[in-house]
C-alpha cells in the first residue's frame, strides 16, 4: 500500500514539475518584455519618475494586448513551431475581447457612482489558448500530411491555419474568457483575504518547500505572476512578485553553512551564496536543504519573515524579478518600496541564518553527502542542473545521473555539426555505449533537455543560453578533437561499464538515413582541381557548383559567405564544409553536395584546406553522405585515396564504399 502511495505521489510530483516547467517556458522568454513594461510604468505614468502623458499611453496596450499575445505565441511555438505560434497568438485575441465585453457588461449594471471593474489581463488565457490552439493545429496537420496534391500545399497550409486561428479565437471569446475571469476573481478574493487578515506570510509554508522540489513554477507562473501583473497594472506594484523571488532566505542558509557547516558543504557555500544572491540562481541552495531536510524550517521561517516585512511596509515590484537576483529585484522595485524590500531581504536572511545555524550546531548526523543531495536535486528537477558543477565540480555529473543524450550543435545544424556528431557517435559507440544517442541540431532549435552539448568554441555561449542545464564541451577541430575522448570518459564515469570493439555492430543512426551518396552528389558537382586560391573564392566555387546543379538559388552562396564570417567551417584534417545560414534554408531547392579538391591547398583562416565540400541540406538526405565523409577524413588511407583519385566516379566510389 505504502509503495503504491509513494509511487503515485512521485508521479504526481513529476506531473506538477512538468506542468510548472511548461508554464515557466512560456513566461521566461518574455520576461524582457515585462521588464520593458515595468520601465514604462516606472518612468511615465502620472506617479512615475518622469511623468509623460503621451508616452504613458503605451502602458495599457502593452499589458493588455502585447504581453498576452507574446506569451500565447511562445506557448504555441513550443507545441507546433511557427504555425502554432501564429495560431496561438491570434486565438488569445478572442479571450481578450471576450473578457473586455464581460467587464463592460458588468460595469453597465453598476450605479453611476460605483467603482468600475478594471480590465482582466489574459495571461492565464494566453497560457491556455496558445498551447491548446497549437495542439489543435498540429493534430489537423497530421490528418492531411502527405495527402495534399502537389502544388496545393501552400494554399492548404495558409487557409487551415487561418481557419483554425479563427475558430480558436471564437472559443477563447465564448469559453476561455469566462473561465479565466472566474478563476481570477476567485484567486483575487483568496489573496485579498490573506492580505486583509495578515495571513499572506503563511504562503511560505507552501512556497519554500515547493521551491526545493521544483514545484514552485506551477505556483509562481500559474498563479502569482498573472495575479501580480493584474495588481501592478492597477496600483503600479504587487507584493506577490516577492513571495518566491526574495533571495534573502537562500542567502541566510548559505551563510549559515559558511560559518557552521562542515566538509565540502562549508567549502562550497560561500561560492554558492554569490551565485544565488547576485546571479539569481536559487536552485543552487536546494541540495543543502535536501542534505539536511530539517533546514526547511529555517527556509520557512525566513520566507515568512520577508513576506511579513513586505506586507508591513506595503512594498511591491512593478513586474516579475527573473532571475531572482538582488539586482533584478531592485530593478523592478517600485519607487516607494526600496526601504521595505531591503529590510525584507535583510530580515529574511537574518532569521534563516539564525534558525539554520542553531539547527546545524545541534546536528550530530555528520557532514552530509552534498554530491548525493545534488543528485537528488537533479532527480527532483528531472534534468541536470546548470549550477551543479559549482557543488560537485565543473563538468562533473552527480551520482545517479547517467548520460543518455548528446547533441552536437552548430549555427545551421546542417554541416559541421553533422560531421562532428558522426565522429563522436562512432567513438561513443566503440567504447561500448550503443544506447547513448549522439545527434546534431541547430543551436536555435535546442531545448534544455540534453545531457551534453558539444559546439564549436565560438558558439558555446549561445548554446549555454539555450541549454543551461547541460554539460557544455567546446571543440575546435571537428574531425579529430581530443575533447571527444574526454566526452567518452565522461560517459564511462557517469554510466559505468563500457567496452571497446562495439562499433562494428553499431548501425547507422536513424537520422543519418540509409541512402547512398549518389542522390545528393552528382558527377557534375565534383571538381578534382579547383581554381580558387583564397577561402572566399573557394566558397564561391563550391557554391557555384550547387547553383549550376539547380540545387540552390544564387542568394544561397551569399549565405555561405555570411556563415563563414560567423563561425569557421574548417573541420580539421584538411577538410572545410561551407554551407549557408539557418535562415537561408528557404533558398535550397533540393538537397545537394559539391566536392572540390585543391592540390595547392587553400589558406582557411590560418589552416590548410585541400578538400572543400559545399552543402545544401533541405532535409536529412545529406546526413548519410556527411557521415561517410567523416569516416573518410579520420582515416589517412582514405584521404590519400581521395588525393590520388583521377575521376568524379572514383571520388564517388570512395565515398560510397566506406561504411558510415
Amino acid at each position: 500500500m505504502s509503495t503504491t502511495t509513494d509511487a503515485s505521489r512521485g508521479g504526481m510530483r513529476v506531473h506538477v514539475q512538468k506542468f510548472g516547467t511548461f508554464l515557466s517556458n512560456m513566461i521566461m522568454p518574455n520576461i524582457p518584455a515585462l521588464i520593458a513594461w515595468g520601465l514604462l510604468t516606472a518612468l511615465f505614468i502620472d506617479v512615475g519618475w518622469l511623468p509623460n502623458a503621451d508616452l504613458a499611453t503605451m502602458v495599457g496596450p502593452t499589458i493588455h494586448y502585447l504581453l498576452p499575445i507574446l506569451i500565447a505565441g511562445t506557448g504555441g511555438r513550443m507545441v507546433h513551431g511557427d504555425r502554432g505560434a501564429v495560431v496561438g497568438a491570434f486565438s488569445v485575441m478572442g479571450a481578450i475581447a471576450g473578457s473586455d465585453l464581460i467587464v463592460a457588461n458588468f460595469n453597465a449594471t453598476l450605479p453611476a457612482d460605483a467603482a468600475q471593474l478594471g480590465q482582466v489581463h489574459m495571461f492565464i488565457g494566453a497560457m491556455i489558448l496558445g498551447p491548446l490552439s497549437a495542439w489543435v493545429m498540429k493534430r489537423l496537420d497530421a490528418l492531411w500530411d502527405g495527402k495534399v496534391r502537389p502544388g496545393f500545399e501552400m494554399l492548404v497550409n495558409m487557409f487551415s491555419a487561418g481557419i483554425t486561428a479563427f475558430v480558436m479565437a471564437l472559443f477563447g471569446f465564448w469559453v476561455v474568457a469566462r473561465v479565466v475571469n472566474e478563476v481570477m476573481d476567485v484567486a483575487g478574493n483568496i489573496v485579498e483575504t490573506l492580505v486583509d487578515n495578515s495571513l499572506l506570510p503563511l504562503t511560505s509554508l507552501l512556497i519554500e518547500p515547493a521551491k526545493v522540489f521544483f514545484l514552485n513554477n506551477a505556483i509562481n507562473h500559474g498563479v502569482l505572476t498573472p495575479l501580480g501583473i493584474s495588481e501592478a497594472a492597477e496600483s503600479g506594484k504587487s507584493v506577490l512578485f516577492l513571495l518566491e523571488a526574495n533571495p534573502g532566505p537562500g542567502l541566510g542558509l548559505l551563510l549559515a553553512f559558511s560559518v557552521f557547516g562542515k566538509g565540502i558543504a562549508k567549502a562550497t557555500a560561500p561560492g554558492a551564496a554569490v551565485i544565488h544572491f547576485l546571479g539569481g540562481i536559487h536552485e543552487i541552495y536546494f541540495p543543502y536543504v535536501l542534505m539536511k531536510p530539517k533546514l526547511i524550517l529555517a527556509m520557512i521561517a525566513g520566507g515568512m519573515t520577508g513576506v511579513a516585512i513586505n506586507v508591513a511596509f506595503d512594498v511591491g515590484l512593478r513586474a516579475p524579478a527573473a532571475p531572482g537576483s538582488i539586482f533584478a529585484v531592485y530593478a523592478q522595485t517600485a519607487s516607494d518600496s526600496y526601504v521595505g524590500v531591503t529590510l525584507a531581504v535583510i530580515g529574511s536572511a537574518a532569521v534563516t541564518f539564525a534558525v539554520a545555524s542553531f539547527l546545524l550546531k545541534l546536528d550530530r548526523t555528520g557532514d552530509g553527502d552534498l554530491a548525493a543531495a545534488t543528485a537528488q536535486m537533479e532527480a527532483n528537477k528531472g534534468k541536470r542542473s546548470s549550477v551543479s558543477g559549482a557543488l560537485v565540480g565543473p563538468g562533473a555529473t552527480a551520482p545517479g545521473q547517467p548520460i543518455h543524450e548528446i547533441v552536437f550543435a552548430c549555427d545551421a545544424g546542417m554541416g559541421s555539426s553533422a560531421m562532428g556528431a558522426s565522429v563522436l557517435r562512432r567513438k561513443v559507440h566503440a567504447a561500448g555505449f550503443p544506447d547513448v544517442t549522439v545527434v546534431n541540431k541547430a543551436i536555435s532549435s535546442l531545448e534544455d533537455d540534453w545531457d551534453v552539448v558539444v559546439t564549436h568554441r565560438d558558439l558555446t555561449d549561445r548554446a549555454r543560453q539555450r541549454a543551461g542545464s547541460a554539460v557544455h564541451v567546446s571543440v575546435d577541430n571537428f574531425m579529430a578533437s581530443p575533447r571527444y575522448d574526454e566526452i567518452v570518459e565522461m560517459v564511462r564515469e557517469a554510466n559505468g561499464g563500457g567496452a571497446g570493439g562495439a562499433a562494428a555492430a553499431t548501425p547507422v543512426a536513424a537520422d543519418e538515413g540509409a541512402m547512398g551518396a549518389g542522390s545528393v552528389l552528382v558527377d557534375d558537382a565534383i571538381v578534382l582541381s579547383g581554381t580558387a586560391r583564397t577561402r572566399d573564392d573557394a566558397i564561391s566555387e563550391v557554391g557555384g557548383l550547387l547553383v549550376a546543379s539547380g540545387a540552390v538559388e544564387p542568394s544561397y552562396v551569399d549565405a555561405m559567405h555570411e556563415r563563414e564570417r560567423s563561425v569557421s567551417t574548417h573541420m580539421g584534417n584538411l577538410l572545410a564544409i561551407p554551407h549557408g545560414t539557418n535562415e537561408a534554408k528557404g533558398d535550397i531547392r533540393r538537397t545537394a553536395i559539391s566536392f572540390v579538391r585543391y592540390p595547392e591547398m587553400i589558406d582557411w583562416n590560418g589552416k590548410q584546406a585541400e578538400f572543400v565540400v559545399g552543402i545544401a541540406g533541405a532535409g536529412k538526405d545529406h546526413l548519410a553522405l556527411l557521415s561517410k565523409l567523416a569516416t573518410v577524413f579520420v582515416d589517412d588511407e582514405q584521404v590519400a585515396r581521395l588525393r590520388r583519385a583521377q575521376s568524379a566516379e572514383e571520388v564517388r566510389g570512395i565515398l560510397e564504399g566506406v561504411r558510415a
